[in-house]
């Protein structure tokens, strides 16, 4: 009871910081679904296929996962601080710029250029959380950033759905944009490494360093030299593997549920975004109190933190195959039903996969984690519409892409089960002691 109250006495500046990193996270995913809510509209004005219509869907990712890794090394060169500032507001002119395309061409290559400017992202948001939280508040404090994600369905959807519907696709993308240029100025205004932050106290300071945070300070061994290290790791490996897994399940529903609703359930462009928003906020609660909250409440009562955090991992995945019943209906309801069941599943996986880069990472080498994961992640998010744009064009249903989805799924698994192991640090490379 002591200990409690006098975690309870500690100030919460770190949580400030947890909420303005989700807060990047909703704004950035609202320039991602924008396009999923505006493709009907884009598809009719400009006579595209399905099968184009998925290359548009996939254009942000390919830019935004082949810059993981490079993102990643500069993240741990020159910190969170200056990387994100220069992308929340490379990514803000990008998202505006999208209101103003004239065509096919013109919509992919702003894509590109907006998922170039995101990358930064999640390892960001990793890397500060490891600075930011000790290590038994880590899943909730990353909980909430992934949650974002998710939640951005919630309210995003259905507001961009008003907007297209209101005043035009170009006018969703415009509103999108101003919404990233506000959270540029709060990012700016707001964020800064623990040691520089003028409003930490040295009591909360302590309880952070104290509770295994984070090692501010880049690589003792240097990026390069640290990432050929990591990418000859069993467990970097098995975190990358499993989490792709998950990424082109979650990739699928966050392009292409407002088409599948449409198409596959005959529902109008508004009925569709209400529909889609109840599984995205199941995914939305079962991040923060699964993969968040009873996370840590375990681990403080005393539980391993690798049997917890990998039977959630485990657990969430095989949840995850839900989708499979998608599959057997063609009633909104139940097809509603399933997909929530596997988006929850998911959605309480996902923070535990983002907590990990901080937990076994050598020092200097969190972002770098986190990129090479978020690489893998991020390509499901080229191959994920692009294979069910042409699946879906070729058979007329989702039954064939919902199967597939479900197969990478148990790979996944396979990999957080054999080739993960213990959650416990990767040692440092052997020129870190020179």
């Amino acid at each position: 009871m002591t200990a409690i109250l006098a975690v309870a006495r500690i100030p919460r500046v770190r949580w400030g910081i947890g909420v303005l990193l989700g807060a990047g996270v909703l704004v950035n995913y609202f320039d991602r679904i924008n396009l999923s809510v505006g493709g009907p509209q884009l598809q009719q004005e400009f006579g595209l296929s399905d099968g184009e219509l998925g290359w548009l869907f996939s254009a942000l990712f390919w830019p935004y996962a082949l810059m993981q890794i490079p993102t990643g090394m500069i993240l741990d060169r020159f910190g969170v601080t200056l990387v994100n500032r220069v992308s929340t507001f490379l990514w803000s002119v990008a998202s505006t710029a999208t209101a103003f395309a004239s065509g096919f061409g013109s919509i992919l290559g702003v894509r590109i250029l907006l998922g170039a400017a995101e990358a930064p992202s999640f390892p960001a948001s990793s890397k500060a959380t490891g600075y930011w939280f000790p290590r038994q508040e880590r899943s909730l404090a990353t909980a909430i950033f992934d949650a974002a994600a998710k939640f951005s369905n919630v309210i995003g959807i259905p507001l961009v759905a008003f907007v297209v519907v209101r005043f035009g696709w170009r006018w969703g993308f415009g509103m999108t944009g101003l919404l990233s240029f506000l959270y540029f100025l709060a990012f700016l205004l707001i964020y800064r490494d623990p040691s520089k932050h003028p409003r930490l106290t040295p009591q909360e300071h302590e309880y952070i360093r104290g509770g295994g945070a984070t090692t501010e300070g880049p690589s003792h061994s240097g990026e390069v030299a640290m990432l050929g290290y990591l990418l000859l790791n069993r467990k970097v490996w098995g975190l990358t593997i499993g989490f792709a897994a998950y990424g082109y399940s979650f990739y699928l529903f966050l392009t292409w549920l407002p088409n599948y609703l449409e198409q596959s359930m005959h529902m109008s462009v508004l009925k569709s975004a209400g529909y889609a928003a109840i599984p995205w906020m199941c995914a939305t609660v079962a991040d923060l109190v699964v993969g968040g909250w009873l996370i840590d409440h375990l681990i403080r009562r005393g539980y391993g933190e690798t049997p917890v955090r990998k039977t959630v991992l485990v657990l969430g995945m095989l949840l995850g195959l839900a989708v499979f019943g998608a599959t057997l209906t063609t009633n909104p309801t139940w097809a509603i039903l399933w997909i929530s069941v596997a988006l929850s599943g998911l959605a309480a996986a996902a923070p535990v996969g983002w907590s990990i880069p901080s937990l076994i990472a050598p020092r200097g080498g969190t972002a770098t984690i986190g990129g090479i994961m978020n690489f893998l992640n991020n390509m499901m998010g080229v191959v994920a519409p692009v294979t069910t744009g042409y699946v879906v064009g070729a058979t007329g249903s989702f039954a064939g892409a919902f199967l597939v989805a479900g197969i990478i799924l148990v790979v996944g698994i396979v990999a957080y089960v054999f080739i993960l192991g213990q959650l416990e640090p990767i040692s440092d490379p052997p020129s870190a002691g020179i």
